[in-house]
């Protein structure tokens, strides 16, 4: 393979004059093996370092880091999250479309996996108007012009898939109060083990980032 021991050793015996040695040359083999086998090293560093300077090939820490130079701690990396799907988030949110009803619809969206429910109170689409497309009492809600540049949010949490080697709530295999089970699979379970879990205050969060700054957003949290 380009770059290990081996092929180091190759480029040093093709640098050097054929008529100086004998076919066989163990003697120099070995002293070639030692300075490839560093060569070869920094080629494998070298490497890396390429790949942990971009995006789309970091991976580990150095992916988080790079999160950590784009956003601060606002976008960490989530419970047991993959390199891939972390690289996905980090890059859609540096493309973010920002101050928008449809921006607000995508972010929230991306973040729960649900879109979320928006109302705009002055906005005659979503409450309706007399003698209009949505009438009284058929479709819309009660607007108010007394709210300009106000609108109610209603985000709903993603639907959780639980916490691995735990079952519910008095449940045989595993749950509280069985002692069939043990700290390890089973007993009392927190929020903070769900894999990928998004938390109400990063929803929160996204939220603000994504109003415009002379907007105000009513925000309901909901299951």
């Amino acid at each position: 393979m380009v770059g290990d021991q081996t092929d180091m050793v190759a480029r040093l015996k093709a640098a050097l004059p054929a008529r100086w040695f004998a076919d066989a040359t163990p003697v120099l083999d070995g002293v070639l093996a030692g300075i490839a086998s560093v060569w070869a090293t920094h080629y494998a560093q070298l490497r890396a370092v390429i790949a942990q300077s971009r995006i789309a090939t970091a991976s580990g820490a150095f992916l988080d880091m790079i999160a950590g130079d784009f956003f601060g701690r606002r976008l960490g990396r989530r419970l047991t999250e993959a390199d891939g799907a972390y690289r996905t988030r980090i890059q859609r949110e540096m493309l973010r479309e920002r101050a928008t009803r449809a921006a607000m619809t995508a972010a929230l969206s991306d973040l729960t996996g649900r879109a979320p429910d928006i109302f705009e109170p002055a906005r005659p689409a979503d409450t309706g108007a007399w003698n209009g497309r949505l009438g009284y009492g058929a479709a819309g809600r009660w607007g108010s012009l007394m709210l300009p540049r106000q609108v109610f949010i209603t985000a709903y949490r993603p639907h959780g898939t639980g916490i691995a080697i735990l079952s519910g709530w008095g449940a045989s295999a595993a749950g509280w109060g069985h002692g069939n089970a043990g700290h390890g699979n089973g007993g009392w379970g927190d929020a903070n083990q769900i894999a990928g879990q998004v938390s109400d205050a990063e929803i929160a969060a996204t939220t603000a980032a994504t109003m415009p700054t002379a907007g105000i957003a009513w925000l309901a949290i909901e299951n």
